[in-house]
């Protein structure tokens, strides 16, 4: 088991990586990429334990969309630390098609990542090789506050602080016109 974060603490990583169908074990909790889940759904919905489903950069969340209530888990491959598709599929998970289970990070993640990753969604983190989930941990608390809307933060920091946006004129701190 592989060491992780998860809800902002170190937790034990009780799920394996199944990269094909083939090395599927007859119980436990596994996560299967996609391609595997569209072809073996309904393999995987008898067998013992929960399925998760790993996203990769190229695939389609909405793939998932009648599924998602079913899975326990969705994981969102990082290739490489510059490959930024995982926020958006993230965002989309969350907000779009209304995904409320683990959401986790699993790649080339490190420590610099963990609160922008945080704020598009994610709840978990596999970190990469190398990188200490001790020290990683102080990421969520890198910043005080952000001013962006996020799927964590639906009001942006001059609303959320209860006064008027000087750029406006005539709405309440709510935005709603007077």
């Amino acid at each position: 088991m592989s060491t992780l974060i998860k809800g902002r603490r170190i937790a034990a990583d009780r799920w394996t990586m199944v990269h094909a169908a083939g090395e599927l074990p007859a119980d436990g909790d596994v996560i299967v990429p996609l391609s595997s889940w569209n072809t073996e759904r309904e393999r995987l919905g008898t067998r013992a334990g929960r399925v998760g489903v790993l996203l990769r950069p190229e695939d389609d969340p909405a793939e998932l969309g009648a599924y998602l209530s079913h899975l326990a888990l969705v994981a969102i491959e990082f290739p490489h630390f510059t490959d930024g598709r995982g926020y958006s599929t993230a965002r989309l998970l969350r907000e779009r098609l209304g995904y409320r289970g683990e959401l986790r990070a699993v790649g080339d993640v490190g420590r610099d990542q963990l609160f922008y990753l945080s704020r598009v969604g994610f709840d978990a983190f596999a970190l990469r090789e190398g990188e200490r989930p001790e020290q990683a941990l102080g990421a969520f608390e890198d910043f005080s506050e952000a001013y962006q809307t996020s799927v964590d933060r639906l009001q942006p920091l001059f609303r959320r602080r209860g006064g008027r946006n000087p750029g406006a004129t005539g709405a309440s701190p709510e935005g709603v016109a007077r």
